[in-house]
């Protein structure tokens, strides 16, 4: 296997300047309202001139931007910016965290569950529900989450990372149809969670050992995307009851904005059958 290099520590000005280009990169100029150009170009996307106009800023403000030159956008600048390259809500907030433009949680990262958490997750038994915090550490879990996907209790505290139970345990690798997309959209929220959280070296950690020791992460990872990843649905190949499909939702505390609840329910008749014969197991 290739070993590829991850960074420790976030380097926002260089952060900035990939994920800008990148998303230049992937606009077509008809998605701006710009005529398509007639030559073919050696680099695709938006030209920066082009981003600048729509922005309202210089092109060398952009092209400074874009090479890392040390500059720190307000946040009009950056809001003009999201807007002309189309970004999304959480696009957008990733804008803003790289260039350290939104309130952070002076209390450092949550790595125990609040209690008041803790009791709803066990009250919302027999519906799967867990909590974890921002790098996904599962902090609580009830019964019906431990019988739909693992009984976490079983683990080392180390190995109670959703995340990492995906990415490289052996019993819940194969546990998705779609693993592909479930991991993609799990690189996507660590991505955000990066950014985020800048002083987290946990988190960096474990980036590091993904990116060297899973096929794919690497090149996931290099493309920059990001999302919350706060609402979908996944079918899982379940070793008990067989297939079954869950929706799930994930509710951010006001309390404790650095917890993630995780709701599951069934998304069809088939899958409560066979979710209530799990639980009556």
């Amino acid at each position: 296997m290739t070993k590829h290099t991850a960074a420790t520590t976030v380097d926002p000005t260089q952060e900035l300047a990939a994920f800008l280009r990148t998303r230049r990169e992937r606009l077509d100029p008809r998605d701006v309202g710009l005529p398509s150009r007639r030559r073919t170009r050696r680099t695709p996307g938006l030209r920066r001139e082009e981003v600048a106009e729509l922005a309202g800023v210089s092109v060398d403000y952009v092209v400074r931007l874009e090479q890392a030159r040390g500059l720190r956008p307000s946040a009009e600048v950056l809001e003009a910016l999201a807007r002309a390259l189309r970004l999304g809500s959480d696009e957008r907030a990733y804008l803003f965290d790289l260039a350290r433009q939104r309130a952070r949680d002076v209390d450092g990262p949550a790595t125990t569950a609040a209690p008041p958490l803790a009791r709803l997750v066990a009250d919302l038994s027999p519906m799967p529900a867990m909590l974890m915090n921002h790098r996904t550490d599962i902090l609580a879990w009830n019964e019906g989450m431990a019988r739909l996907l693992l009984d976490f209790g079983t683990l080392p505290p180390e190995h109670r990372n959703a995340m990492w139970l995906c990415l490289m345990h052996p019993q819940t690798r194969g546990l998705y149809v779609d693993r592909e997309r479930v991991l993609r959209e799990g690189v996507a929220h660590l991505r955000a969670a990066w950014a985020a959280h800048p002083d987290d070296r946990v988190l960096a950690g474990l980036i590091a050992q993904f990116t060297t020791h899973v096929d794919g992460f690497a090149h996931w990872w290099a493309e920059h995307d990001v999302t919350g990843n706060g609402r979908g649905s996944k079918e899982i190949r379940h070793p008990e009851v067989g297939p079954l499909a869950v929706h799930f939702e994930v509710l951010t505390p006001m309390q404790n904005p650095d917890q993630r609840l995780m709701i599951c329910r069934p998304a069809d008749e088939r899958s409560e059958a066979s979710f209530s014969l799990l639980v009556a197991r």
